[in-house]
């Protein structure tokens, strides 16, 4: 299922005051959304082995059978949710790029900043549960493609000036996800302190930099 389509139901806006068939597929959606920020908030709580539907169901102020109304069962939920945390890192990449166009220091920290949201960490309980969970896996394994490359297209969309040379901008995108998550899972594990976060980040910008076609730096 598309990222995007998929997203565009549970997306909406506020319930209107009028009745009819829009109004209750408003209603659905914003419950849905309420059900997913809930998985999110017990990830990050109690992590994956213990993010059950009848946690998420308390979570969201609803009873099991409501929100079985709207998922199926778990899986469905976990793929939803899912979803929403990579359209999270789609909008805020986009977001963050079109404010701070060829400004490299802003798009880091402003990557760096998103890195701290409750969604990355749920994520990575997910990402770590899928190694061992096959169910998991099959769930999440084909959605985190389907965003890799919906991510790269975004890039390649949002700087036109890397076009001539498409691997360097894979290869600098790589390596700002790959370091400061990285850096992210270091520091919340105590492997790495604040000392080191300004210095990373100096030398990373440094990096994007040094990769930008034709030696361009502006």
């Amino acid at each position: 299922m598309a990222l995007a389509a998929q997203r565009s139901t549970f997306a909406a806006d506020p319930v209107p005051a009028d009745g009819g068939p829009g109004r209750q597929i408003r209603k659905s959606a914003a419950t849905q959304a309420r059900l997913i920020e809930a998985t999110i908030s017990c990830l990050v709580k109690y992590g994956y082995a213990k993010t059950v539907t009848p946690l998420v169901a308390a979570e969201a102020g609803l009873s099991r059978g409501a929100m079985l109304h709207h998922f199926a069962n778990g899986d469905a939920l976990i793929r939803a949710t899912i979803v929403e945390l990579h359209e999270r890192r789609l909008n805020a990449f986009r977001r963050a790029s079109e404010a701070h166009t060829g400004d490299v220091r802003a798009m880091v920290r402003g990557y760096w900043q998103q890195l701290q949201k409750p969604g990355f960490i749920a994520f990575q309980e997910l990402a770590m549960a899928a190694r061992t969970d096959e169910g998991l896996a099959a769930i999440l394994l084909p959605l985190q493609a389907e965003f890799a490359q919906r991510f790269q297209d975004l890039a390649g969309q949002l700087y036109p000036d890397w076009i001539s040379q498409p691997e360097r901008l894979r290869l600098a995108m790589a390596l700002s996800q790959v370091l400061m998550e990285g850096m992210r899972i270091a520091h919340l594990t105590g492997a790495a302190d604040d000392s080191l976060i300004d210095p990373l980040l100096n030398f990373l910008e440094q990096s994007v930099t040094a990769l930008r076609p034709h030696g361009d730096n502006a």
